[in-house]
């Protein structure tokens, strides 16, 4: 994507964390900003927050797993703003603990927001990507969509899927020749917005800023990269999958914290995103 001024981009889960860290990056760019997100009050201090920057938005109070609210919500997006350039499925939830003490609501409701709610969104506004002259699908997903995540099962195995989703979809605009269309898949290490409050990060792998990780997502959407792996560790994480054999791999995961960080998980449930 050459510039992202005056290209409307839409996110959802944007009244907090990445997501309005990303609508403030990305608004400096020049982008019209739309927010999105099931706190009506959240969205109008977020909306608040970005005016004091000079950068002026959109906002709409959404449930992403109300799925038969979307077709209207779009419609009314497109009767006051236009079609949807840039699309960022941000919003996500996470419940920590051993799976069997957590009821199986909330095991559920962890794959409507961050697989459903995914999967619905880019059905309904991915038309809008293939119209614009250039569009950009980003899908946040989450390191733990690379390993396995004792007590955080079900977040884990939702971020997995959100990754095959994105994949298929960036291979399957490529073969439809919407080669206009970029697909990016961010996974990120754990991430200080509050919703991991209290996990002892792996060694060599601190807490992300989401003003940092946005940066990257910022170059990836003006690059059409297709993969957002921070930190430095998560980039070799593939890699060490591949070559090490279970034993060796689950080990390493092991001396590293990785499986044990969730332990101590007190973060919030809901945020906006990762």
């Amino acid at each position: 994507m050459r510039s992202l001024r005056d290209k409307l981009i839409l996110i959802t889960g944007g009244a907090r964390g990445i997501g309005l860290a990303m609508a403030r990056r990305l608004g400096r760019d020049g982008g019209r900003i739309v927010l999105a997100d099931l706190e009506t009050e959240e969205l109008d201090r977020a909306r608040e927050s970005l005016q004091q920057d000079q950068v002026e938005c959109s906002v709409f109070t959404l449930d992403v797993t109300d799925i038969e609210a979307l077709p209207d919500f779009r419609q009314r997006l497109h009767d006051q703003l236009g079609p949807v350039e840039v699309l960022v499925n941000n919003a996500g939830v996470v419940f920590g603990g051993p799976f069997l003490d957590l009821p199986l609501d909330k095991h559920l409701l962890t794959y409507q927001v961050n697989v459903s709610g995914v999967v619905a969104m880019t059905y309904y506004f991915l038309p809008d990507l293939i119209a614009a002259e250039e569009g950009h699908l980003v899908n946040i997903g989450s390191a733990s969509g690379l390993v396995p995540l004792p007590w955080g099962s079900t977040y884990a195995s939702s971020k997995w899927a959100v990754l095959g989703f994105t994949e298929s979809i960036r291979q399957e605009m490529a073969e439809l020749g919407h080669k206009h269309v970029g697909v990016t898949t961010v996974c990120p290490g754990y991430v200080d917005t509050g919703m991991f409050d209290g996990v002892r990060p792996p060694l060599l792998m601190p807490f992300l800023k989401p003003e940092q990780l946005v940066e990257k997502v910022r170059t990836a959407i003006l690059k059409r990269q297709e993969m957002v792996l921070e930190p430095y560790l998560v980039k070799l994480t593939p890699l060490l999958k591949g070559i090490l054999p279970r034993f060796l791999s689950d080990g390493l995961a092991d001396l590293m914290g990785v499986t044990t960080g969730m332990k101590s998980w007190s973060g919030h449930a809901e945020e906006p995103g990762d």
